[in-house]
Order: structure tokens, then C-alpha cells, then sequence
């Protein structure tokens, strides 16, 4: 293992939506001075919001420049081969106060074709919903594209779509192709590919502070929506305390819910880096001799070259991620 790599902590990105509210500073406790902090970008090589290490020898690099000097034992000999210096996902804590825009998301080979990006699977964890809050996903009865063009120009939309009721704990899987929105009062853990690439279809005929409506995309989401997806977005999994249990496994990440309540000896047996997302509690992670503390609102990243390690904690609840 290369010595000088360690459990890696970064300065969270924080972004200001017209959507956003004050719960990721008065529960997450992150700092900031925006009035509407909507999300926080815990991990992200997305252009223009690099993260930044924020702990230990390497405290001060980007996330490239580690990309660049450690490759495949960042993220793996796989995950090198395809996105060599680029890495591969978005990790993001979102605070909705009001509402989210009705978007959707397009997959790789549009992308690929029209913005030179990846497309954006992507899976949400509640970890805090306010009473009757709800997330859309998807459509509340069979759809056609003539249909849904009809209750889009009668700005009717919400008739046809689907309103789940949520609580902590209730995980959604999110593939590209699938209208959704974050519904207000929900805040989330999000997991997804390295994309900023949203489809924006209708945004509840909000202005700005001067008076502007947010752009949509209509002409471009209707080729990107799959009007024959299956309702398979509601996400069960298994809660057994101190082992990882999968939620999410699709071709671009993997995730599991881990409760720690004890000293756990960890190994890394995949061919990439390991992310620790803490939804709840606080754990501290030892590796290499060195021992890092990762608390609620927190995100850490293993990188590939760690096989062993150990985790200790009373109580932490922790999403595990890999690419």
C-alpha cells in the first residue's frame, strides 16, 4: 500500500438554489453565509468545483491533482482504465426547502453526444423529511409521449405524476431516463455519476429576484424521458448491524447501509476506492496508522490502495460506496 495515502477528508462545496434552505448549516453544520444553501458537494471532480483535501499531508491538493499523482491506487485499476484522470462520482448532501424543479436526467450516449458528459444515474437516502414531505418519482399511470406534451402545455403536469410520502431511511434509485424532483422539506444524501447535466421540464412557475423563470429544456427532455420505465424505484435493504448491506448495485456505483456499533475490522475487497457518507451518529476510521473522525454531514474517501482498515463507533450510520 502507498504510505502516503490515508482516509481523505474534503472541503464541502456549498451551493446556493433558489429552492435551498438552512438545515445542511443548522444540522449538518456546514459554514457558509448563503441565504439558500441547497446543496453540499461533498466530493466532486465536476469542472469548475474540484474538491479539496481538507485533512492531513496531502491537505490543500485537488481532487485532480491526487487523480494525477496516484491514478489507479486513488480508484482502482478498472476505474483508472476508464476515466483516467476524471473521477467517477458525485457525492452530495441536498437540502430542499421548497420544492425542486420536475427534471429528469439523460443517459451516456446522449450526454456524450450533446454536452460531452456522462449521463446521471443516480440514488438519494433520506436522511430527514419534515411530516407529509413527499419525493415524485416517475408517473402515476401509463404514459405516452402525446399525453405527457398535452398536461405539459396545460401546465398540468402534477396530475400525472407520482407523489411518494417519505421518511428517514427511504432510498430511491434514480435511472436517467426517469421524470423526478425532490419534493419540499426532504433533505438527501445523493449518490451519482460525475455529471451536472439536468433536464429541467417544469419549475413550478418560479421567479427570480428579478423576475425571470429558470430556463427549461423541454425540447431536448423529450427525447431523453423513457416512457416505459417499470415503478422499480423504491429501494429495500436489510439493516443487520455492523455489515455492509447492499441498497443500490447498477454498472456505475454500488452502495450499503452500514450501522456500526462496534470495532469493526474492515477489508477492501473491490478494485476501487471506498467512500463513507455518516447520515448519522459519528465514526472515527483507522488506516495506515492514521485515524480520522467522520460525523453526521460527513464524507470520507478510501482510496483503492487501502485493503485494511477498521472502523469504531457507537452508533454511526454510514453509507458505503464504490465504484
Amino acid at each position: 500500500m502507498n504510505n502516503n495515502l490515508y482516509p481523505l477528508k474534503f472541503n464541502p462545496i456549498l451551493k446556493d438554489k433558489i429552492w435551498g434552505g438552512q438545515k445542511l448549516k443548522t444540522i449538518l453544520n456546514k459554514e457558509s453565509d448563503l441565504p439558500n444553501i441547497g446543496e453540499s458537494w461533498e466530493i466532486s471532480d465536476v469542472e469548475g468545483d474540484t474538491s479539496i483535501v481538507s485533512n492531513g499531508s496531502l491537505k490543500g491538493q485537488s481532487l485532480k491533482d491526487l487523480l494525477k499523482n496516484y491514478k489507479a491506487e486513488l480508484i482502482g485499476t478498472q476505474n483508472y482504465r476508464i476515466f483516467k484522470d476524471k473521477f467517477p462520482l458525485l457525492i452530495k448532501f441536498i437540502d430542499a426547502k421548497e420544492d425542486l424543479s420536475i427534471q429528469l436526467h439523460p443517459n451516456d450516449e446522449l450526454a456524450a453526444k450533446r454536452h460531452n458528459s456522462f449521463g446521471k444515474t443516480e440514488m438519494w437516502y433520506v436522511f430527514q423529511a419534515d411530516e407529509d414531505s413527499n419525493l415524485i418519482v416517475g408517473f402515476n399511470q401509463k404514459m405516452t409521449p402525446e399525453k405527457y406534451l398535452e398536461h405539459l402545455e396545460n401546465k398540468t403536469l402534477t396530475k400525472i405524476l407520482n407523489f411518494d410520502k417519505v421518511k428517514t431511511g427511504d432510498t430511491y434509485f434514480i435511472e436517467v431516463g426517469r421524470v423526478h424532483a425532490i419534493g419540499a422539506g426532504v433533505m438527501v444524501a445523493e449518490i451519482q455519476q460525475t455529471s451536472d447535466i439536468t433536464y429541467r421540464v417544469y419549475d413550478w412557475d418560479r421567479v427570480d429576484d428579478h423576475g425571470n423563470e429558470r430556463e427549461l429544456h423541454n425540447d431536448l427532455a423529450i427525447d431523453a424521458i423513457d416512457f416505459d420505465m417499470p415503478d422499480n424505484f423504491r429501494v429495500t435493504y436489510d439493516k443487520t448491524e455492523n455489515q455492509s448491506n447492499e441498497m443500490v448495485s447498477c454498472p456505475y456505483f454500488t452502495t450499503s447501509y452500514l450501522k456500526v456499533t462496534d470495532n469493526l475490522k474492515k477489508q477492501n475487497h473491490h478494485d476501487s476506492f471506498l467512500i463513507y457518507m455518516c447520515v448519522d451518529g459519528e465514526a472515527n476510521i483507522t488506516a495506515n496508522n492514521i485515524t480520522e473522525t467522520v460525523v453526521k454531514g460527513e464524507t470520507i474517501l478510501l482510496p483503492a490502495a487501502i485493503k485494511d482498515f477498521e472502523i469504531h463507533s457507537k452508533g454511526a450510520t454510514l453509507l458505503e460506496v464504490f465504484a
